[in-house]
């Protein structure tokens, strides 16, 4: 008999705006939900608001909406409840953008994402990232290593996407999505971390 990898965990999935990365991330939100999961899909306002030359935010939503059977939470009232109701056993940020990283090293909770990660993460319940930034290497190296030495927060294993052209660019695989939150839910960071080009 097929064993579902997440049968009943309830999964937040998040979103912020690296754009060029949704058309790889709503395939694994319906990878999570053959596997069993229950998830709970939450926007920052930018992803949410924003159509980009990848696509209109109203076509995004209506595919998330549609696979996860829920309705987006957008906004930071929307997110608070995630804490105090206990509502997810972990969290995914994919793609999380070095603007959210770095607010979120620095405990800046002015999103729906960040109020769900710091909502969440006050249960000592795992968080998952899947970074996706141009100054992963640059300016938010700090913010990541601050974040990579948290408790409770994990990384989907990222590599540099185009060493010649963006040296500090990295992007997480987000086809290790699954893997991570089954390590992560244990408790341990799966590896490698980091990836060859």
């Amino acid at each position: 008999m097929f064993k579902m990898l997440l049968k009943d965990i309830k999964i937040g999935f998040a979103i912020t705006g690296s754009f060029c990365t949704f058309s790889k991330i709503i395939p694994e939100i319906q990878k999570l939900i053959d596997e069993g999961a229950e998830v709970f899909p939450i926007m920052s306002e930018a992803s949410y608001n924003t159509d980009t030359r990848f696509g209109k935010a109203k076509d995004f939503i209506d595919q998330i909406e549609t696979i996860t059977g829920k309705k987006i939470i957008a906004s930071i009232t929307e997110a608070e409840p995630i804490g105090p109701k206990s509502l997810v056993d972990i969290i995914v940020i994919a793609p999380c953008t070095g603007n959210t990283a770095s607010k979120f090293a620095n405990a800046i909770t002015d999103t729906p994402v960040l109020m769900a990660a710091k909502a969440h993460l006050r249960n000592n319940k795992p968080l998952v990232i899947g970074i996706s930034t141009n100054d992963g290497l640059g300016f938010n190296a700090k913010n990541l290593g601050v974040l990579l030495n948290s408790k409770n927060i994990y990384f989907i294993p990222f590599r540099q996407d185009n060493p010649d052209d963006k040296q500090n660019s990295v992007v997480a695989d987000m086809s290790l999505i699954i893997p991570t939150i089954i390590e992560a839910l244990e408790g341990r960071q799966i590896q490698p971390l980091l990836l060859g080009s």
